[in-house]
């Protein structure tokens, strides 16, 4: 019980002094500065590109390049022009220079598909991860 108080009083204390936010305290990534409702459409958008990164990696494993084009031309360039205009106007330059190449990439998987071996196209998927990598490091959709 000795040992117990001063270990508990010790906790109190750092909780007491941590930070109110701790990931705006220590997240340097650019934020897009989004409402809510721009935030929402913005990471349904993520989320179904790595729907379309998970459906493309299944694929190659299964040798069915159907799904692999099924899958990266959902996050080709149609999903970029659907992007509502006001999360547009919110993104820096910095983020389309990664955004449209990447949304090419898409595309370019799906030709690629036809004719590309495996392990080119797991290749290929791994350097398109990159940008989203890079992405996802320097901004935060908030």
């Amino acid at each position: 019980m000795k040992f117990f108080l001063p270990v508990l009083f010790t906790l109190m204390s750092l909780a007491f002094n941590a930070p109110a936010n701790e990931a705006d305290a220590t997240d340097a990534r650019i934020s897009l500065g989004f409402t809510e409702s721009e935030k929402a459409a913005f990471l349904s958008e993520m989320r179904q590109m790595l729907v379309s990164i998970q459906g493309v990696i299944s694929g190659i494993g299964t040798n069915d390049r159907d799904l692999i084009v099924r899958s990266a031309r959902y996050s080709g360039n149609r999903m970029a022009r659907e992007t509502p205009i006001a999360i547009k106007k919110k993104t820096p330059p910095e983020f389309k220079e990664l955004g449209a190449p990447t949304h090419m990439m898409f595309e370019e998987l799906v030709v690629r598909a036809e004719e590309d071996d495996p392990e080119s196209l797991t290749a290929f998927t791994g350097e398109l991860m990159k940008q989203c990598i890079a992405c996802h490091a320097m901004f935060r959709a908030d």
